[in-house]
């Protein structure tokens, strides 16, 4: 019973765990809650007001409730459990899920240092605060925060951080509405050394950028959007830069097919986004 006392560390914790079976999926609503049946939970944004006592609805079944835990049918879970996860969100949480070589290079030269858990294939990041969750947000990263779960690997080793505005911007979406651009020079220039880390920090930022605009098999504009959204959301108030790094971009953009006014929208775009 060991995934039974993890859990129970967890709630203890504070942190809402639920058993996980073969293949790291939640187990199957009863027939109660079949195709909600129980008219509880029926867009899974919230986590009720079913009062079903078995391990239904996913990563809403997920609570810090020990007696729910140690209830029969719980404990029966615990049982046939193969691995044990816990909602993030509910937690107060968001990991950034990263599941490849290159995704966990993207996120040490991107990413504010935080805690980090590794994992089979490669890491989760842990910071502190609450987001919408979102799959494949750039390959190999997925964002597990609200309505979504993760699996419980240990508690990691770091100091954990708030989330940044760097990760929240990796879920948003272009606007449909294009404002007519305003500006003659499309950047918030300021020249001077990033004050995050180091002037290294802020070029490795501005490449893995260009990398990613460069390597968009699809929805270019989508990406170069996200793209000047996420460089902005962590150098855009700092004055660190320059017309040099912008050009950088948007000569990625360009030699992706982007025309140089698609690229002025959406760098106006997200400067609107972040209230630049």
């Amino acid at each position: 019973m060991s995934h039974l006392r993890t859990a129970l560390e967890l709630v203890a914790a504070g942190v809402p765990p639920l058993p996980l079976r073969v293949g790291k999926v939640p187990f199957g609503n009863c027939r109660a809650c079949a195709k909600n049946a129980c008219g509880g939970r029926p867009n899974m944004k919230t986590a009720g007001p079913c009062h079903c006592p078995g391990v239904c609805h996913a990563w809403a079944a997920a609570t810090t409730d020990p007696n729910v835990i140690n209830s029969p049918l719980w404990v029966a879970a615990w049982r046939q459990a193969a691995a044990v996860a816990y909602h993030p969100g509910g937690a107060g949480l968001t990991v950034v899920d990263l599941d490849s070589a290159e995704a966990i290079a993207w996120a040490r030269a991107c990413l504010p240092a935080t805690r980090i858990v590794r994992t089979t294939r490669g890491e989760h990041w842990l910071y502190q605060g609450v987001m919408q969750s979102a799959n494949a947000v750039r390959p190999g990263v997925d964002v597990k925060s609200s309505m979504q779960y993760a699996r419980w690997l240990g508690p990691g080793t770091g100091t954990m951080t708030a989330l940044p505005d760097i990760v929240r911007a990796l879920t948003v979406k272009e606007p449909a509405t294009v404002r007519p651009a305003v500006v003659t020079v499309p950047a918030r220039a300021g020249g001077g050394e990033c004050p995050h880390r180091t002037p290294t920090y802020l070029d490795r930022g501005i490449a893995m950028a260009e990398q990613r605009i460069t390597e968009a098999r699809g929805a270019v504009h989508a990406t170069v959007y996200r793209t000047f959204l996420a460089v902005l959301s962590t150098h855009g108030r700092c004055g660190c830069l320059t017309e040099t790094h912008t050009a950088r971009l948007f000569t990625a953009a360009q030699a992706k097919g982007e025309s140089p006014r698609h690229c002025t929208d959406a760098w106006t775009n997200a400067l609107t986004t972040l209230g630049l």
